[in-house]
Order: C-alpha cells, then structure tokens, then sequence
C-alpha cells in the first residue's frame, strides 16, 4: 500500500481498487462456473435437445402471451443454436469456463505466477471477441470485451500491488 501511496493513489482508492479487483474477478468464477455447466447440459442434452426443451417450456407462455417478446428471445436463442455443432459448443463451452474458473481461483488465492497468465488469457478473449465484433455486432459481445478490458487493467493494478508487497 505504501508504494501505491507513493504514485498518487490514496488508501481509500486503493481499497476500492482491491474491493473491485475482488468483485471482478469473483464474477468471471462465476461465470466460469455457469458456462461449465452450460457446457456439461450442451454435451449431455445436445443442441436440439436444448431447443426442443425451450419450445415445451415456452409454449404455454406463448399461449398466453403471443406477443411476449422474452419467449420470442428464448426461442430465437434456441433456434439458432439448435442448428450449431453440439461438440463445438460443448468443448467451447466447457474450455472457456473452466478456464475461467481456475484463473479466478488462483487470483483469489493470490498466485502471483497467474496475474500473468491471467493478462495473457484474458487478453486473448478480448481480441477474440474484437475480432467477433468487427464481422457482427453484438452490443452483448462489447460488454463483455469492456469488461473484460477493466479486469485485465484490475489485474495489473493487483500484481503491482503484490509486487511491491512482497519486495
């Protein structure tokens, strides 16, 4: 905290530079941990199975509501995955959200041999989605890269910190 004092950061940003470090990073765990089971259900269910479970679901509602604009999200979702690989999806899934998951872990555990590996990941999934953004817009797709953007810069502020800790 003193070097941190030294650049111009008082305590109390530190603390909420700490706090937010902490909040971003237990986020991406727990989508790390939802996309995980995503992708076990993708892999047992399929993608059809997916889909035929949302139209069952849905249709009451639809009954009810045929303007409903969720259950038409819902059921546009579940179409257009229905007709994509449920091995690539899968895999994508499974990969992607363990991965997460473990880097979350291990930061939260304070393994200073992660905030580097951490960077680089999550750098990748920000090119990525860069790349995803520049052939199709997706306002969703932005969100998460900016987010992601903001725990890459947390990340760093945290090595840093630990850094000068520990020297």
């Amino acid at each position: 905290m003193a070097a941190s004092l030294k650049k111009g950061i008082t305590l109390q940003q530190s603390r909420s530079l700490r706090f937010a470090f902490l909040a971003a990073v237990a986020i991406k765990g727990l989508d790390g941990a939802i996309e995980s089971v995503a992708g076990a259900i993708v892999a047992i269910a399929g993608t059809q199975g997916i889909y035929d479970f949302i139209i069952r679901v849905t249709a009451p509602e639809l009954e009810l509501h045929p303007a409903s604009k969720t259950v038409h999200i819902l059921r546009h979702g579940a179409q257009g995955l229905a007709h994509a690989s449920s091995h690539f999806i899968a895999i994508w899934l499974l990969a992607h959200g363990l991965l997460k998951l473990a880097l979350a872990i291990e930061l939260l555990r304070g393994k200073t041999w992660i905030f580097p590996v951490a960077v680089v990941v999550l750098a990748g999934f920000v090119s990525y989605m860069g790349y995803r953004l520049a052939g199709h817009w997706s306002p969703w797709l932005l969100a998460f890269a900016l987010f992601d953007t903001i725990t890459i810069a947390l990340v760093l502020h945290e090595w840093r910190a630990e850094r000068s800790i520990t020297r």
